[in-house]
């Protein structure tokens, strides 16, 4: 990948597995500075089957796959889900996972994937137990539709969602990553640049991208005003580096792209009291928080981990996102975030701060507030499909200068045509003769008679 002092893409995040005694994977986070891992993966209780012994960790006891969902509930709950799912589940929604891949065979998304192109540039087969490994995760906590009729296993938060799988980087583990860790910087922006026109381009409404970036580029951020002008409502997560909040120059924790580029919902992580997790970035381009602490994910080998990090932080937000834009599919992306952020819970004093953004995700309240956006443009007379952003926030009271969080920006000044440079220079010479005769009546009137 990257070479030098500098910090590889992060898969941000720890896990914990849900399985019998054995020794399980390790998922380091990269990062493009400095080459170690943010949080290693250790082994915790598990499901069903083994898939083969890995890296560190060890596992003790056993959780049976139909007492996942009541280990889940609490991230359901804490996220107001089921109140929402009357609504909407996320049917007709393409969410594409820009991660590592995903197995499209675990039993709970099962017909609910669709493989997209390989942009790593290694050839690791997607048979390898270490390929995919982070991104099935994650796809799991989107749109996750469970097993044996549903009742048992992971429910995603939009579980009739389809999962677009792009994959731009790969896991820790997997034995080509070497190769990929010596990759030239621009190689692995491109990459990441390609894969989010592939999801533009195959029309995927919402983008998750629990990844993570030290420095920004160019080529991605033309690539995101693409996703812009196409409706896709962008999420990533805000990165795991809390505990080195201080290091950058305003005091607070590292930058981390794409969460910090302009229109993306960048998302923090708490724990199941909703407290700050420990490892969650605190800066100012977290918008809002989702539980990121011992999350039940199906994993690429069918079983059942506890994953932790701002990573199922993201995806749990861009399920929400896709519960709204499968209702109303032609809201603009900048509203669907103002649905999110102004319906949260565990709103912070003064209504902000750098941890958890505006608050704890809410989905039905945010899915309710996506309504009145919507209805407003319904009342008159305008359809919200295929108007442009600001026709769709006019009159919804949302300030432009949170549209993209950050400050707007001042007008322009405009080029000025060769008739106004010409009409400009007479007018400079007019003044000037002006200026000249005047002058010279004053020394007349001066002078001694």
């Amino acid at each position: 990948m990257l070479t030098g002092p500098r910090k590889l893409p992060v898969l941000p995040g720890s896990a914990r597995m849900l399985t019998g005694p054995r020794k399980l994977p390790v998922l380091a986070g990269f990062a493009v500075l400095a080459g170690s891992c943010l949080v290693s993966l250790v082994a915790l209780p598990g499901t069903a089957r083994a898939a083969g012994q890995h890296a560190a960790g060890s596992a003790s006891g056993a959780v049976l796959a139909d007492s996942i969902r009541d280990n889940q509930m609490w991230v359901l709950d804490m996220l107001n889900v089921p109140a929402a799912w009357s609504l909407s589940e996320g049917g007709g929604v393409t969410v594409a996972v820009i991660d590592s891949g995903v197995n499209p065979d675990v039993s709970d998304l099962a017909g609910s994937v669709t493989t997209g192109p390989n942009y790593t540039g290694v050839t690791t087969p997607e048979s390898s137990p270490d390929w995919g490994v982070h991104g099935t995760w994650m796809a799991s906590l989107i749109a996750g539709h469970g097993h044996d009729g549903g009742s048992s296993g992971i429910i995603g938060i939009a579980p009739s969602a389809h999962i677009l799988s792009v994959r731009v980087i790969p896991d820790r583990a997997d034995p080509n990553y070497g190769q990929y860790e010596h990759e030239q910087e621009t190689r692995i922006q491109q990459s990441l640049a390609d894969g989010i026109n592939y999801a533009v381009a195959h029309r995927a409404e919402v983008i998750s991208m629990s990844i993570g970036y030290s420095a920004p580029s160019g080529t991605v951020r033309n690539a995101l005003q693409q996703a812009y002008d196409h409706g896709v409502v962008v999420v990533a997560s805000a990165g795991n580096s809390g505990d080195q909040a201080g290091s950058g120059s305003d005091g607070e924790a590292p930058e981390s792209f794409p969460a910090d580029y302009p229109g993306v919902i960048s998302v923090g992580a708490v724990d199941s009291t909703g407290a700050v997790a420990a490892f969650s970035s605190d800066n100012l381009s977290v918008q809002v928080a989702a539980p990121g602490v011992s999350v039940p994910a199906q994993g690429r080998d069918g079983q059942y981990w506890w994953v932790s990090g701002t990573s199922p932080a993201c995806a749990l937000v861009a399920g929400v996102a896709a519960l709204i834009k499968s209702e109303y599919p032609g809201l603009a992306p900048e509203l669907v975030a103002s649905a999110l952020t102004s319906t949260t819970t565990e709103r912070p004093a003064g209504g902000y701060d750098s941890q958890v953004g505006f608050g704890v995700v809410n989905a039905a309240a945010a899915l309710a507030k996506a309504g009145e956006f919507a209805h407003s443009q319904f009342a008159h007379g305008q359809s919200v499909h295929g108007q442009s952003a600001d026709a769709q926030l006019a009159g919804t009271g949302v300030a432009t200068a949170f549209r993209f969080h950050g400050t707007v920006a001042p007008e322009p000044v405009r080029p000025r045509g060769s008739g106004q440079l010409v009409l400009f220079a007479l007018l400079a010479l007019a003044s000037l003769v002006l200026t000249v005769a005047g002058t010279r009546l004053t020394v007349l009137a001066r002078t001694p008679q």
